[in-house]
C-alpha cells in the first residue's frame, strides 16, 4: 500500500552545466534533481521527495549489498519539434516495475501516483531534455532494499528513486546494423528464475559472455535457453525479431524473457499494418536453416535504449549468418521511423501511446 503523502520539492541552488547536444554520451551525465521515496513495513511507501541530485548513504549491512534485492526500469522523455516533452507508454513501465517487484518480494508502488511524481520531476528538469535528433532524456526508476540485516529474507525497508540522464544513441553506430554473437556456453536465465524481471543480477551475469563477444568484434550476445541451449530468447539489451518469408517471428514470453515495452509496441504496430507476427519457440537451428535457404529477410532488436537495432550478422558456432548484406531492412527502417515519430510528436499518436509533460 502506498501512502499518499504530499510530494515535497527542494530546488537545487547549484545548477549543473548541460552537455553539448552533439556529443551526449549514454548514461554518464545526470540532471539537477532526483525523486526519492521510502518504504517501511509499518508506514508503507512514504516521504516522496524531489531533491537536488546527490549521493545516498546506506548502512554497510543494507540488504541490497548482500542479497541483491533490487528492480529497475528504463524509459525516456522526448523533445518535439515544437518544444513539447513527451513520455512513451510510461504506465507500462510502472506496471512492469511492479511485476518485477513481485518476483523479488518487493512491495508494489502505486503506479498512477508514481507517474504523477515522475511528471513533476520532469517538469522541473524540462530544460535537460535534448532536442537533437536521436537524443532523449533517459529515465531510470529503481528500488533497492535498505534494511540493515544479514538475515536471508525479504527486507522490511526500501528506497524508491528516479534519476534522469540526457543520452544519445545506445550503440555508437546508431541505426547501423550490429553484429551479434549467439551465446551457447553461458546461461542468462531459466524458466522459473528471474529472467522475466528487470533486476540487476540478470545483467551482471551476462558481462563475461558479452566481454568475450566484444573481443571477437560483436556488439552483443543473443542468449539461448538455459536448459537445452537450443531455443532463442533475447539479446543482452533488447528483444529479438526475425522476418522470414514475409512473416515476423519473435520468441514467446516463457518466464525467462523480459516483456519489453518496445517489443509489445512493435507487435501491436505490425498487427495494425496487417503484417503477420508470430510469438513462439524458435530454435537457432531453424534460423540457421532459414539463412541457408536464403529466406531470412531481416533481423532486428527492440528496446527502450536503441528503439530498433538492425542486426547485420549472427555468429553461431563458427558459422556466420550475414543478414540483408549488412544493410538496414525496409521493415526495420519503417518501424524505427514510425516509433520515433510517435515518440517525438512528428506524427499523430492515433494509438494513445504518449503522455505530454505540461
Amino acid at each position: 500500500m502506498v501512502s499518499t503523502f504530499e510530494l515535497e520539492i527542494v530546488n537545487s541552488t547549484n545548477k549543473k552545466e548541460k552537455p553539448s547536444q552533439d556529443q551526449v554520451p549514454f548514461g554518464t551525465i545526470f540532471t539537477d534533481h532526483m525523486l526519492t521515496m521510502e518504504y517501511s513495513s509499518d508506514q508503507g511507501w512514504h516521504e516522496p521527495k524531489i531533491t537536488p541530485y546527490a549521493p545516498i548513504t546506506l548502512d554497510p549491512a543494507a540488504m541490497i549489498f548482500h542479497y541483491g534485492q533490487t528492480v529497475f526500469e528504463g524509459m525516456k522523455a522526448y523533445r518535439t519539434e515544437d518544444g513539447r516533452v513527451l513520455l512513451f507508454r510510461p504506465e507500462k513501465n510502472f506496471e512492469r516495475l511492479n511485476l518485477s517487484s513481485e518476483r523479488l518480494s518487493i512491495p508494489p508502488v502505486d503506479e498512477k501516483l508514481m507517474l504523477e511524481y515522475l511528471t513533476k520531476l520532469i517538469e522541473l528538469e524540462k530544460d535537460w531534455v535534448p532536442s537533437t535528433p536521436g537524443t532523449s532524456l533517459y529515465i531510470r526508476p529503481f528500488i533497492i532494499s535498505t534494511e540493515a540485516n544479514l538475515a536471508v529474507a525479504p527486507a522490511q525497508s526500501y528506497k524508491f528513486m528516479v534519476i534522469l540522464s540526457p543520452v544519445g544513441s545506445y550503440f555508437p553506430g546508431g541505426m547501423k546494423p550490429v553484429i551479434i554473437h549467439v551465446e551457447d556456453q553461458f546461461t542468462r536465465a531459466v524458466k522459473g528464475g528471474t529472467g522475466m524481471a528487470k533486476t540487476a543480477g540478470n545483467y551482471s551475469s551476462g558481462y563475461q559472455a558479452q566481454a568475450q563477444a566484444k573481443q571477437a568484434g560483436n556488439a552483443d550476445v543473443l542468449w539461448l535457453d538455459g536448459v537445452e541451449k537450443k531455443y532463442i530468447e533475447e539479446v543482452g539489451s533488447m528483444n529479438i525479431f526475425f522476418k522470414i518469408d514475409g512473416e515476423v517471428l519473435t520468441p514467446e514470453l516463457n518466464g525467462s524473457i523480459l516483456k519489453g515495452i518496445t517489443r509489445t509496441s512493435i507487435i501491436e504496430l505490425l498487427n495494425s499494418w496487417g503484417i503477420p507476427v508470430t510469438e513462439r519457440k524458435i530454435s537457432i537451428q531453424e534460423i540457421y536453416q532459414a539463412f541457408a535457404d536464403g529466406k531470412i529477410e531481416e533481423v532486428f532488436g527492440t528496446g527502450t535504449a536503441a528503439v530498433i537495432s538492425p542486426v547485420g550478422e549472427l555468429n553461431w558456432q563458427g558459422r556466420k549468418m550475414v543478414v540483408n548484406n549488412h544493410e538496414i531492412g525496409e521493415l526495420s527502417q519503417k518501424l524505427y521511423d514510425t516509433i520515433t515519430s510517435i515518440q517525438t510528436g512528428k506524427v499523430e499518436d492515433a494509438l494513445g501511446w504518449t503522455v505530454e509533460v505540461k
